[in-house]
């Protein structure tokens, strides 16, 4: 039988293309495009199902965004994270050591895989509006909310690539077009993308408040308002942020004017924020859903399988000892729910201690802590949590002693409760214990800022936030909280690091696209 190839291009913006070749027969069973799939209202639900797989699959069954590829370049280019003496990976060593160049391949990955996400975001929006009203009977789902939840997704896509490259190209419409004329978008200034990130939260906020059944796990407005206050914190906008803040935190909780109604609260225990039994709970607000092994893509939580093992060292290890010993007290119930250095061997009915810490939070630990890797490492079910409600309370804490230059009693308030949980005396609806874990009084706006970023980086380690904080904060000059904090760990891992570091390298493949025919398409400084 005479084949004939057929290459297809998927273009993701100006040059992450991905490049797929064939064999098909000649006489197909059926032909899909897409003026003959968008025809029903199911349809459309699975086409903004694809939006939410952007977040946990890849195309080519790679780390997914928050699988792990996300985790490589925001946790192991902080001071957190370092690769292990088991990873040969060149282009993880160069993250690791501030040594990586714009043709390092998880740089380029990130970046195919969030335009991936956004050219999934864009066929949905436009697709979805030229179904016909009439095909819209389920009321769980109806076509202006399918919308926002696209959009939700393609905010947050576009959320991370300014805060990882700045300056980027917006796409909002699916470039079918082969055409490279037609492709060489130009990179946008900063405040033209968080303009649009900005205008898809707003409309996402009309989504429903909760869902139920399988529809949990859907972005929500309350998941809106909460991303929306993170954009506003990155940009120092401590007005907006605190007002979409207070739509978040649950009203009745002790703070003066917190107006949120979705009834977020923190676990009792900070270990059940990643677990698969109570993944989607009250502390939640938005996370990326992973199931195992199941469905067409793997969707695999790789932090696991890679933060797990028996063997010597796992792939990605905390950046030193001091990253356990000098940053928890030994009661913070963080300390343990994070690291490991001890695990129970099934065959030998013997504890195992390494002497080294490994990271557990993304491990199973449903079953205690075995050697058991089929269930507990690499087909582990757990969620990678996008925000929580921890975050809320520590971004508010914040937007209140920058806007008040001090900290004010709902600042101190609001850190307290992530402390007295972490210190084992909450109890639920904003209460907790006095004194177990409460920040002495007297403390000024510079002293209260050193402690609410320490507090982030104590509880959100392994949770693509470390590098975020490090470049966002600028009291000290912008990038030198960054540089002061990678230069000062142990052993001088990243001496390499700089200025330039502060923003990831556009990758070299979408510079050679332009071949300097866009004279606003340029490297970013120091590149």
């Amino acid at each position: 039988m005479k084949r004939i190839i057929i290459t297809t291009a998927i273009v993701l913006t100006t040059a992450g293309i991905l490049s797929s070749c064939n064999k098909l027969k000649e006489e197909p069973l059926g032909n899909l495009t897409p003026a003959s799939f968008y025809k029903t209202q199911a349809d459309a639900v699975a086409a903004v199902t694809a939006v939410y797989s952007s977040l946990s699959t890849d195309v080519n069954n790679d780390f997914p965004i928050y699988g792990r590829n996300f985790n490589l370049l925001v946790d192991n280019a902080s001071d957190n994270q370092v690769y292990s003496p088991s990873n040969t990976n060149p282009d993880v060593r160069a993250l690791g050591t501030a040594t990586y160049v714009s043709t390092n391949d998880r740089v380029h990955k990130l970046y195919a895989q969030l335009y991936w996400g956004i050219n999934k975001a864009n066929i949905a929006i436009d697709k979805i509006l030229q179904i016909p009203a009439a095909q819209f009977v389920d009321p769980s789902h109806t076509a202006l909310n399918l919308i926002r939840e696209a959009r939700f997704i393609r905010a947050l896509h576009y959320f991370n690539l300014v805060r990882l490259f700045g300056d980027v190209p917006v796409v909002l419409h699916d470039l079918s077009s082969l055409d490279l004329t037609v492709l060489k978008v130009d990179r946008k200034p900063k405040d033209s993308v968080y303009y649009q990130i900005i205008a898809d939260l707003d409309s996402a906020t009309l989504l429903p408040d909760t869902y139920g059944g399988v529809n949990v796990g859907r972005a929500t407005s309350g998941a809106a308002h909460a991303l929306l206050a993170k954009a506003y914190v990155t940009r120092q906008n401590w007005a907006k942020a605190k007002t979409e803040l207070e739509k978040v935190i649950t009203a009745g909780t002790g703070f003066s004017n917190a107006t949120g109604n979705y009834g977020y609260d923190l676990f009792i225990k900070f270990a059940d924020a990643f677990q698969p039994a109570t993944k989607n709970g009250r502390e939640h607000i938005f996370s990326a859903q992973f199931n195992g092994t199941a469905g067409g893509f793997v969707s695999n939580q790789n932090l696991s399988s890679f933060t797990w093992t028996t063997s010597a060292y796992t792939a990605d290890i905390p950046a030193d000892a001091s990253v356990v010993d000098n940053l928890f007290d030994i009661t913070d119930q963080r300390r343990t729910a994070t690291f490991y250095d001890s695990l129970f061997n099934l065959s030998t009915q013997k504890w195992v201690k390494w002497p080294f810490y490994n990271f557990l939070k993304f491990v199973d630990q449903s079953g205690g802590i075995t050697a058991n890797l089929s269930s507990q490492g690499a087909n582990s079910k757990m969620n990678f949590p996008v925000i929580r409600y921890a975050e809320i309370l520590l971004l508010y804490a914040e937007a209140l002693n920058e806007m008040n230059g001090t900290p004010t009693t709902d600042a101190l308030r609001a850190i307290n409760i992530v402390r007295g949980r972490a210190y084992g005396s909450y109890t639920g609806n904003g209460n907790y214990s006095k004194d177990v874990g409460d920040l002495p009084s007297g403390l000024n706006q510079n002293n209260f800022r050193d402690i609410i970023f320490l507090e982030r980086r104590r509880e959100f380690i392994q949770e693509c936030q470390r590098w975020f904080d490090l470049v966002r904060r600028t009291d000290k000059g912008p990038g030198q909280y960054y540089l002061t904090a990678v230069q000062s760990m142990p052993g001088n891992p990243k001496a390499a690091a700089a200025l330039k570091d502060t923003l990831f390298p556009i990758p070299q493949t979408e510079i050679d696209l332009y071949a300097g025919s866009n004279p606003n398409f340029k490297q970013n400084p120091g590149w």
